[in-house]
């Protein structure tokens, strides 16, 4: 995300003023824009095109909520250089796009309720989880169903969580909570009343409760955690976890005395933004390259990660990196912990690094890379349950053998 620091849009100021003396001679290199014909085409082969295929829409999720910069620094940039659009213009789109599709299922230009358009409203608030989008969506097709039999709204919904887990096949946390919504919702005695009415105002009632309870999950967390924070310990944190964040917000204002490492986390730099929102709460703070981590183990207390996924193991799938400080806390007693939601636990059992849908993101090393290199460019990787100590979840502090018990639960 080096692209959105303030030198690289001062940089490119500058550029932009050199390239003026040339005229209009530029823009003639552009090829020709395609033909409509064309662009219909292809917005029918793929209504919800990937606008990179080469990179996971996982990743550029990922990336376009967790920048560097924070909003205030990017606007502070923007307002120097006066080349760029508010960012806020956009977020602004986005909440009347959502207000439409839940109000009555279609825009003001009376296009069909897409469960895609109105997982898409949902996701890009930066606070909002994609699971919880998912889940939101698939409320919103229960209330704008047409269907008049219990069977044809179970299908409906049925066909509206595939859809959304085909959107993006590497996402885990979309996936698991697609998966536990209809196992959560349709596990119901809907069937008991005779007016399909009453069967479907108990399933919308179902829904919104469990939109409702995964919305508040980073809360319960906060608070399960807080008992294993203690004045004068050392935290490191690898990566940008939202739900790691409200740990360290909610400690921080109970007036607990730590300090965190973070990680760089590159090539996105995520701990750059995590050690930016550190600052802003007056919490003392080290910035750490990765290749230190090591090197910084023996001052660190205890180590905080987020998870993509937990798995059936008790294992984690996180941000790459995580493997590699799990292995070197647990080898130097170092206790790791993880702070997870339960829609992010999923029926998978990774037996290595490599059992599991890639997760591709792009690197630039700031030099050309020359064609016979081959870059590795995943995104994350596996933590086995052994080099973990304890799971923070919205059910409570579980062991990672415990997740296996709590699986059969949440799916029965």
């Amino acid at each position: 995300m080096w692209w959105r620091s303030p030198s690289f849009i001062l940089d490119r100021r500058d550029q932009q003023q050199l390239q003026q003396f040339d005229g209009e001679a530029l823009s003639v290199s552009h090829p020709p824009p395609p033909s409509s014909s064309m662009s219909e085409a292809t917005h029918l082969e793929n209504p919800n095109p990937n606008p990179n295929p080469n990179n996971s829409a996982y990743y550029q999720t990922r990336a376009a909520h967790h920048g560097v910069v924070t909003s205030d620094w990017l606007a502070q940039a923007q307002a120097a250089v006066g080349i760029f659009p508010d960012p806020a213009d956009d977020f602004s789109s986005a909440i009347a796009l959502e207000e439409d599709a839940v109000a009555g299922g279609s825009g003001g230009d009376g296009k069909v309720f897409s469960v895609i358009d109105e997982f898409n409203s949902w996701r890009r608030q930066p606070d909002l989880a994609e699971a919880v989008a998912a889940i939101k969506a698939l409320a919103s097709v229960i209330r704008l169903s047409k269907a008049t039999t219990m069977m044809e709204l179970e299908i409906e919904l049925k066909k509206a969580s595939d859809s959304l887990k085909s959107w993006d096949t590497t996402s885990i946390s979309l996936t698991a909570g697609c998966d536990l919504f209809m196992r959560y919702v349709t596990r119901t005695s809907a069937l008991e009343y005779e007016d399909f009415n009453s069967a479907k105002s108990r399933l919308l009632e179902r829904a919104e409760k469990f939109g409702e309870i995964s919305y508040k999950a980073r809360k319960i967390i906060a608070m399960v955690s807080q008992d294993f924070i203690f004045d004068g310990c050392t935290i490191l944190v690898h990566g940008f976890s939202r739900v790691v964040l409200e740990i360290l917000k909610m400690a921080a204002q109970n007036k607990k005395l730590f300090r965190v490492f973070c990680t760089e986390g590159r090539p996105d730099r995520t701990g750059l933004r995590f050690s930016n929102e550190m600052a802003k709460l007056d919490v003392p703070v080290k910035l750490v390259i990765d290749s230190a981590a090591a090197y910084s183990m023996e001052e660190v207390d205890m180590v905080f990660v987020g998870a993509d996924g937990v798995v059936e193991s008790g294992g984690i799938i996180n941000m790459m990196g995580t493997y590699q400080i799990a292995l070197v806390a647990h080898s130097m007693s170092k206790p790791v912990y993880v702070a997870a939601e339960s829609y992010k636990f999923a029926r998978l059992y990774p037996l290595d690094q490599k059992d599991m849908a890639p997760a591709l993101r792009p690197i630039d090393f700031g030099v050309p890379i020359p064609s016979k290199v081959e870059v590795e460019r995943s995104a994350r990787d596996y933590t086995p349950p052994q080099y973990l100590t304890l799971l923070f979840t919205d059910l409570g502090v579980l062991t990672p053998s415990v997740v296996s018990d709590e699986l059969i639960q949440l799916y029965l």
